[in-house]
């Protein structure tokens, strides 16, 4: 029997990108190849890139770069670029990089095991000349799931396929294999944007939005539940505008308390959410339904309104403030983050300091901060008032000092509160560690365990801070916490 071809996947950029790594995983291993973590172990590299911002796509060339130097001196004969960066640029990055053997689109997916075999073979596979996704679908959102089964989108595979197409769970099995043993998984809500930031260049490349069917969701979350998770974070470009094709844009409202009720899940998150589109609704839900964790990812980018109008956004300081309060004023231990650029064109000192204003009142949990720098084909990119690139550069040292106290701050303050701490890792040296309901994987800090508190991986831990490091709670296990069921936190 010949030996079986061995693929490692790389993942860089956001979660959206695992849930397509994880996707190609079930496609690859449907077809005979075998997964394995370490790429110098595999045949073929296959490196899911970001092509976000400039530091994303520099981090991109440098993995793929890195497994381009193991060939020669590891079992690694070929390196494939897929993802973000390669749809945004198909051609223009093989020839730039020519250290990829192959540069594969989001239309290669669904063929993904044959392009491996071509590449690896020694064949070449054309890449693809980039195009704008948003004209792949109608401009009315009512139109487009018709539409859906012409179009590529990684991450909307049927939940419905045959026994054995995918690992293990029968019917319901979705085409997804899980690359780690996190107890903590990303679901693909949809996909695509249809609003037009003037910052950003996502939506020509990952396209206009379009919902994932509820029954879908969740089959994905129950055969995820079956593997052992524990947490669903739902991710989206838009989590907000979820159902608008599907004729209710109050479907999350109604998804929400279905995938709550999923057999093994102890917490459902939803990411990426647009304060302009907030509905008193939606906050209902996210702040009163048991195993919903009052969790707010909310996309502010700035807070003058003069900035936020050039970047084609809505809203200003006092409004965001009051949407907070309403929030808090519903669930008080609420978590709530957020991303904020500075040095847009044209922003000046006032701007500045009203979106200081703004952080200092919004006590945020996790403050992200960003100096802007142009995109190609965005429109900010042709604005005139551009500012110096050491004044961004001041800027964001600025602000960034302010977020790392503010959220400081923020954690001290809750000390003495008792939170629900999902386990992710035990280390006898380390100790151990989790989140609580206000703290999403890898972005908004964690809950650390002193040593011996005898707590397990999966676990649903209540505990009371005892103390901060950083933007890091410290928190000691309730009494009677380590013998009592799972049970969801808020």
């Amino acid at each position: 029997m010949p030996e079986r071809r061995t693929v490692a996947l790389v993942t860089l950029g956001c979660a959206r990108n695992e849930v397509d790594s994880e996707e190609l995983a079930g496609r690859l291993e449907a077809d005979g190849w075998q997964l394995v973590e370490d790429a110098a172990d595999a045949d073929v590299a296959v490196v899911n890139t970001c092509g976000f911002v400039e530091a994303a796509k520099k981090d991109s060339v440098d993995a793929l770069l890195e497994a381009n130097d193991l060939k020669g001196h590891s079992r690694t004969q070929a390196v494939v670029a897929v993802g973000c960066m390669a749809e945004r640029y198909g051609k223009e990055l093989a020839e730039a990089l020519p250290e990829a053997d192959g540069v594969l689109g989001f239309d290669d997916y669904s063929d993904i095991s044959d392009r491996l075999q071509t590449i690896l073979s020694g064949g070449i596979h054309a890449s693809h000349t980039p195009r704008d996704r948003r004209k792949l679908l109608p401009i009315s959102p009512a139109e487009r799931q018709e539409s859906a089964a012409d179009v590529a989108l990684p991450g909307h595979a049927p939940a419905d396929l045959p026994e054995g197409v995918a690992p293990a769970s029968g019917p319901r099995a979705p085409l997804r294999r899980r690359l780690d043993g996190s107890p903590v998984a990303s679901v693909k809500l949809a996909s695509g944007c249809d609003r037009r930031c003037s910052f950003c260049a996502i939506p020509s490349f990952r396209g206009s939005f379009i919902s994932r069917r509820p029954s879908d969701v969740l089959n994905e979350t129950r055969w995820l539940a079956e593997q052992g998770v524990k947490e669903i974070m739902l991710v989206s470009e838009n989590n907000t505008s979820y159902g608008k094709d599907l004729g209710d844009i109050r479907l999350l409202e109604s998804l929400l308390p279905d995938l709550a009720e999923v057999d093994g899940i102890e917490r459902v998150r939803v990411s990426y959410l647009q304060p302009a589109e907030m509905r008193p609704g939606l906050i209902d839900v996210l702040t009163s339904v048991p195993k919903v964790a009052p969790y707010f990812d909310l996309s502010f980018q700035h807070s003058a309104p003069g900035v936020l109008r050039a970047m084609r956004r809505f809203g200003d300081t006092d409004r965001f403030l009051e949407l907070l309060d309403t929030i808090r004023g519903k669930a008080p231990q609420a978590g709530v983050r957020s991303n904020f650029i500075v040095g847009f064109p044209g922003e000046t000192e006032a701007d500045l300091a009203e979106l200081e204003r703004f952080l200092n009142g919004a006590r945020l949990d996790a403050i992200g901060v960003f100096g802007y720098s142009d995109e190609e084909g965005t429109e900010a990119a042709t604005y005139d008032n551009k500012l110096d690139e050491d004044v961004v550069a001041e800027r964001l040292a600025r602000v960034s000092r302010l977020a790392e106290e503010l959220v400081s701050q923020r954690a001290e303050e809750r000390v003495g509160e008792t939170v629900h701490v999902l386990v992710e890792s035990v280390d006898e040296e380390e100790g151990a560690y989790g989140r609580a309901a206000h703290q999403a994987p890898e972005t908004d800090g964690q809950v650390l365990f002193t040593r011996g508190t005898g707590v397990r991986v999966g676990r649903i831990v209540e505990a009371k801070v005892v103390g901060t490091e950083g933007v890091d709670l410290v928190a000691e296990p309730l009494e009677g916490s380590l013998g009592c069921p799972e049970e969801a936190g808020r």
